[in-house]
């Protein structure tokens, strides 16, 4: 479980760096707008990225913590081993969902946009650099998924 605490540790302290600077960056753009008279023209864009990353990595962060939300009422009225049996097939639901959506998909996007050079507007950096954000939470997703199937044998 070393692994595991080692990227949780990172990924929360990634996630502290990421809202962070989308403050400071929130602030600026109040500051230049309201106190400079001219609103600075990065900052809306740069607090849409950062708000997807930080979105699309809280989720991976969230599940490797177990703390997601979910529906426990039908769980509730089953026998303990049916709950666990239960368990295991919406950890594979899972596993499957974020391997084909984010870890495929994701991937797919990031090439896509590389390939056809898309940039950003007003901050001019590649597209692909936001959406790289998908194949590296999935990934994280299926880690934690995988590690807590191996952990209840």
């Amino acid at each position: 479980m070393e692994l595991r605490d080692r990227i949780d540790k990172i990924l929360g302290k990634t996630l502290i760096l990421i809202m962070s600077i989308m403050v400071i960056n929130v602030l600026w753009q109040v500051f230049s707008r309201y106190f400079l008279g001219e609103p600075s023209s990065f900052t809306d864009e740069l607090a849409r990225y950062l708000m997807i990353w930080v979105g699309v990595l809280g989720a991976a962060y969230v599940s490797g913590k177990n703390k997601h939300v979910a529906i426990d009422v039908l769980p509730s009225k089953l026998s303990e081993k049916t709950q666990e049996k239960l368990k295991l097939i919406v950890k594979i639901l899972i596993i499957l969902f974020c391997l084909f959506a984010l870890v495929i998909g994701g991937s797919r996007l990031v090439y896509i946009t590389y390939v056809l050079q898309q940039y950003s507007p007003a901050l001019q950096m590649p597209l692909a650099a936001v959406y790289m954000v998908l194949p590296i939470s999935g990934i994280l997703i299926i880690y934690y998924k995988i590690s807590d199937i191996l952990k209840n044998k």
